[in-house]
């Protein structure tokens, strides 16, 4: 008996080692190595595939691009600088999804203008005081080089918020005074008001950003001698003589935006159309034009495309009491205002027929204002609007002597999430991908692609005209039944996870983008107060204006 069950261990073990060897044997035959011959026959399988293709193709034309760029010399005659006003790594994502799909594609593989450029970095937004940011400190670090406090303009971090007499001694030299300085034309385009944290950081020193007319100035604020942003602005030009000896400037060319009231006495009615809020009766629009009686002032596109650039040595253009109207807004109601794109173009077609170039800064204000309403979609409109503005400033411009950077002062709480399927409307609910419904939670409700970490929430407004509506209701945060509400429409407004009055900035980093001389600089992760020295370092703005400033001492 033991000898039997030693004889069937052993066939057993034979009949196992044997199975074996045809498993492994058939595993050989089905899966040949790829002799080192065909390698060819691979990529050429490879090169038919469009995504290997159009990378590869879009690879050899960036180092072509980029050659070109870092062996140029790096003076640029001109500089435009282009703010995103909370324009996030989302916002420019879902922003070019929307044009894509606007033009009747799936949208993902879609690039706004910018999206093109050859060199692109990151920037870290926080301000001295704060981790997430505001305008203020940011902008003041894009245009001067020093990072600051949250809420001040054109200061530097040892001031003390709303304290006048701080001030003193702790102002700071923006990239727009130098050029001023160095005898380049130079301008300030925003659809924000034009005394808004933003644009005013490029020609203001505030300890408060608030200050945007006397009004809203504490009257111990007044008897010290700090002056309010709008009347900062009409002033630039005097006011930068008497910071230098000998300084003779000619003041800023072009200055395109919003915020008419500030300039203008509480009560009095203005040609212009718009009411005042000053307290201090001074008409500010009135003062430039006697400063500068060849100078023209218009309200409206239909002037501001009458002005004879050969001509006139000036232009001042507000076309709104307050901020200028959202682009969706400005097309629908037939606005008499102009686009950003076609003050973008009036601008360059203004200042550069200086032979010694020029300098502007263009801001799309509007992209912030919208998600703080948790409005992605006029959020996302606005960022298109700049797409189309950076592209016709590209268009007349020449590339070889223009550096011209895109970036944002900082992002928002605007997320793009779920898993719909490639082309599902950007604005749209999720359909995930392998599915013919809307994709739901727990709660069984439809969701968007696109939401908010807060903010007022909810809001189903159709197609209404002006998304700051949302301030007007309580605010709506969390989960609603979205099954019978249109959200591609104009005035739906995104939930919210956390109620606030209006949503938030983001902390985290925002992409610069850069084309021309110097461009090559913005890469990596940098310092806001960076982008500062990449244009002073390829416009060499120091350098000319201790230049022109040596050359008229007496």
């Amino acid at each position: 008996m033991k000898e039997i069950i030693i004889f069937r261990i052993i066939v057993l073990t034979a009949a196992f080692w044997s199975l074996m060897g045809c498993i492994a044997q058939s595993e050989t035959k089905k899966t040949p190595s790829l002799p080192a011959a065909d390698l060819d026959a691979h990529l050429n399988q490879l090169k038919a595939n469009r995504w290997y293709s159009e990378s590869s193709e879009r690879l050899r034309a960036m180092t072509r691009i980029i050659a070109q760029q870092t062996n140029q010399p790096r003076l640029a005659k001109n500089i435009i600088l282009f703010i995103g006003d909370g324009m996030s790594v989302a916002t420019v994502t879902a922003a070019r999804i929307l044009e894509g799909q606007n033009r009747g594609h799936s949208g993902e593989e879609n690039f706004l203008s910018f999206g093109q450029f050859p060199f692109v970095g990151l920037v870290k937004t926080y301000n001295v005081d704060a981790q997430t940011p505001d305008s203020a400190g940011t902008m003041t670090a894009i245009m001067s080089g020093i990072k600051t406090d949250f809420g001040v303009l054109g200061v530097d971090e040892d001031v003390a918020r709303g304290d006048c007499g701080s001030q003193l001694g702790n102002e700071i030299i923006s990239a727009l005074s130098l050029a001023e300085i160095a005898g380049l034309s130079t301008g300030i385009v925003s659809t924000a008001r034009i005394t808004h944290a933003t644009p005013a950081a490029t020609y203001a020193h505030s300890v408060e950003r608030g200050w945007e007319d006397i009004s809203s100035m504490p009257e111990a604020a007044i008897r010290a001698g700090c002056e309010d942003i709008a009347s900062q602005l009409i002033n630039f030009e005097a006011n930068l003589e008497r910071k230098f000896r000998n300084l003779d400037i000619d003041g800023l060319e072009i200055v395109l935006g919003g915020g008419a009231r500030h300039f203008l006495p509480r009560s009095v009615a203005h040609e212009s159309g718009f009411g005042g809020v000053r307290n201090d009766q001074r008409n500010l629009i009135n003062e430039w034009m006697q400063k500068y009686q060849r100078g023209s002032f218009v309200k409206n596109n239909e002037e501001l495309e009458a002005v004879d650039l050969s001509s006139v040595p000036k232009i001042l253009g507000l076309f709104s009491d307050s901020h200028m109207l959202y682009e969706s807004v400005r097309v629908s109601s037939e606005s008499d205002q102009p686009s950003l794109t076609d003050m973008t173009k009036r601008a360059i077609d203004f200042t550069h027929k200086n032979p010694k170039g020029f300098f502007l800064v263009i801001e799309s204000g509007r992209i912030d204002h919208a998600h703080h309403a948790n409005n992605a979609f006029n959020a996302l409109n606005e960022t298109i609007e700049l797409s189309a503005a950076v592209q016709a400033a590209l268009d007349a411009t020449n590339p070889e002597e223009t550096l011209v950077i895109v970036t944002s002062d900082h992002g928002h709480v605007m997320t793009m999430s779920g898993y719909p399927r490639r082309g599902n409307p950007i604005l749209g609910k999720v359909v995930s991908v392998g599915e013919n419904t809307f994709a739901k939670d727990l709660k069984k409700l439809p969701y968007t692609t696109l939401g908010y970490q807060n903010g007022p929430g909810f809001r189903d407004g159709g197609t209404e005209f002006n998304p700051d509506l949302a301030y007007k209701n309580p605010a709506e945060s969390g989960r609603h039944d979205l099954s019978k509400v249109n959200t591609l429409q104009s005035g739906f407004h995104q939930e919210s996870l956390v109620s606030l009055y209006a949503e938030t900035h983001s902390g985290e980093d925002v992409v610069i983008y850069a084309s021309g001389p110097g461009a090559h600089l913005a890469t990596g992760t940098m310092e806001q107060s960076v982008i500062f020295h990449i244009m002073n370092y390829a416009g060499s703005l120091t350098k000319r204006a201790r230049a022109a400033l040596a050359n008229k001492r007496p």
